[in-house]
């Protein structure tokens, strides 16, 4: 959740995310931080090249948040959570869920006592999906590797 708020920080996000203004928020924070705008030697050189990283990843962890990519996405997120979960883990308040199918999503915002549900839970997609995948924000971190 730390991560989310410093990016709409960043881009001046303060509801929902418009991707449209997004984007235009990006390139005008990117012309502002290029690294190549400061020359080597300059005092803002080094400052400009960490910015100008933490903008480009700001942009695309929103992006793979927004209301508009999810919609995009749905039906394969559906079909994704639909297979057996095969592995997880929990990182303050991140749970990396990886399914049989090969994706990898990653729900923001679920605390240690609902993962410690997870853990004990019988069935554990049925516990998921009524109490992670349509509560918490998430975002998809690997794709499925496409067989040849």
């Amino acid at each position: 959740m730390k991560r989310i708020s410093e990016y709409k920080k960043l881009f001046s996000v303060e509801k929902d995310i418009d991707l449209k203004q997004l984007k235009s928020t990006y390139r005008n924070l990117v012309k502002e931080w290029h690294p190549d705008k400061f020359q080597a030697g300059h005092e803002k050189a080094m400052e400009a090249e960490l910015m100008s990283r933490q903008i480009i990843d700001g942009y695309h962890f929103l992006v793979s948040i927004a209301p508009e990519t999810k919609a995009a996405n749905l039906d394969e997120y559906n079909n994704t959570i639909n297979s057996p979960i095969i592995d997880w883990q929990h990182k303050g308040l991140v749970l990396e869920m990886s399914f049989l199918d090969g994706n990898t999503y990653e729900f923001f915002g679920v605390n240690k006592a609902l993962y410690i549900k997870l853990c004990q839970a019988d069935k554990l997609n049925r516990f998921a999906k009524r109490n992670i995948f349509n509560t918490y924000t998430y975002r998809k971190i690997k794709k499925s590797e496409v067989e040849a």
